[in-house]
């Protein structure tokens, strides 16, 4: 059956999602209606009269601002959550709005999202006093949510992948695993105090005080990196609060920065990378080398595009010697949900050609990554499973 054409509401989402020039087929709009357009307007058709651009022309940054936050408190109105998660990224990247992060009734106004935190990360040297209370408040909202939707499954993934055939059931408190611990005392729930009664208690063992894996995170953190150090400083975080993986975490520009001892605190570590910058994994995959006290126990994960402004033979020497030594090598091109990134396909062949797989990695695919790594699997295998893109073979 031909679908009417002249359906009104079918018109009313054409003449929304065409524009102004549509106004002439599809009819005009009142009421709600109306005001959706001009939010969408303000935004795609941002030169035109009422749009953010030429309101930012006419009042200067300070006469600007006052619209901005009217119009993120109406796509709020309007538009469900992930609509305005996109519009907001639309605007930092078609309206260049970095400065108004720097206000922390912008702050305020906006949804907060992973985009948003590369933003604030990015602008952390120079945001104001008066407006950093307020930027780490949103960066703490969003480290909190994915806490909440990464720990879990990186916890059950890593610890499924360990050998925990000795399991202590009288262990000391450091020694307990609570997940385990509440999983199996669920039956002594007591719906009158809201809590479990712990009649059992499973620990790790006491081979647990000694790390079973070490883990090194090594981040590039040029700008096209940045939601992968977002995500990626939660992984380390979540993996650095498990006692069988001893975990290290180390940022990189031209410069190489231990993270470690900042792994407790995922806000305040995201505030410690800087953003840009030139790229000299050379240099950050050796100082990571030295790092590492047993290979045959390390996962040592590049997250880069590798893009490389240092000595490119060096870090193929480098990568060489760490895949001799058993180090399990696996470079991620990406950490994210933005799709397929762009990266130096010729260095990934020849890290491919030495044993090293490169692929981009979403957030969800991580834990079974690590897994994966953990029980020594064909990684480059794992990933094609997964349907990742990957350049070489596994270990």
């Amino acid at each position: 059956m031909t679908e009417r054409v002249s359906d009104p509401d079918r018109l009313r989402r054409w003449r929304l999602v065409l524009g102004s020039e549509a106004e002439a087929a599809c009819g005009g709009l009142s009421g709600a209606g109306a005001e959706m357009d001009q939010a969408l307007t303000a935004l795609y058709e941002a030169d035109g009269p009422g749009g953010l651009k030429s309101t930012q022309r006419r009042g200067g940054r300070g006469g600007s601002a006052p619209s901005v936050a009217r119009w993120l408190g109406d796509i709020h109105k309007y538009f469900p959550s992930s609509v305005v998660q996109v519009m907001q990224h639309d605007a930092l990247q078609r309206l260049d709005m970095r400065d108004m992060l720097l206000q922390p009734e912008m702050l305020n106004a906006v949804q907060p999202d992973v985009h948003l935190v590369a933003n604030l990360m990015a602008l952390s040297r120079v945001i104001p006093a008066g407006t950093k209370a307020t930027a780490r408040l949103v960066v703490r909202k969003v480290v909190d949510e994915l806490m909440k939707r990464l720990d879990e499954p990186l916890r059950s993934a890593i610890s499924g992948a360990l050998d925990r055939s000795q399991r202590n059931r009288r262990p000391r408190h450091a020694e307990i695993d609570w997940h385990r611990t509440i999983r199996a005392n669920l039956k002594h729930w007591q719906p009158d105090y809201r809590t479990v009664v712990p009649q059992t208690l499973l620990g790790y063992g006491r081979k647990a005080r000694k790390p079973q894996r070490e883990v090194v995170l090594c981040i590039d953190q040029s700008g096209s990196m940045a939601n992968s150090v977002v995500y990626a400083s939660i992984f380390g975080a979540v993996m650095a609060s498990l006692p069988a993986v001893a975990t290290k975490l180390v940022v990189f520009d031209t410069a190489v920065v231990d993270m470690t001892e900042q792994l407790d605190d995922p806000v305040e570590l995201l505030f410690g990378v800087q953003l840009g910058g030139g790229t000299d994994i050379n240099g950050a995959v050796g100082y990571c080398q030295s790092l590492i006290r047993e290979p045959r126990n390390t996962i040592f994960v590049l997250i880069s595009d590798l893009y490389e402004g240092g000595v490119e033979a060096n870090l193929l020497r480098r990568a060489a010697e760490l895949v001799e030594a058993g180090v399990q090598f696996i470079t991620l091109l990406a950490l994210s949900d933005e799709g397929a990134p762009a990266y130096d396909h010729a260095l990934a062949a020849k890290l491919a050609a030495l044993g090293v797989p490169s692929f981009a990695c979403t957030p969800n695919a991580f834990p079974g990554l690590m897994a994966a790594a953990i029980r020594r699997d064909d990684v480059s295998a794992w990933a094609a499973g997964q349907g990742l893109v990957t350049s070489g073979a596994g270990q």
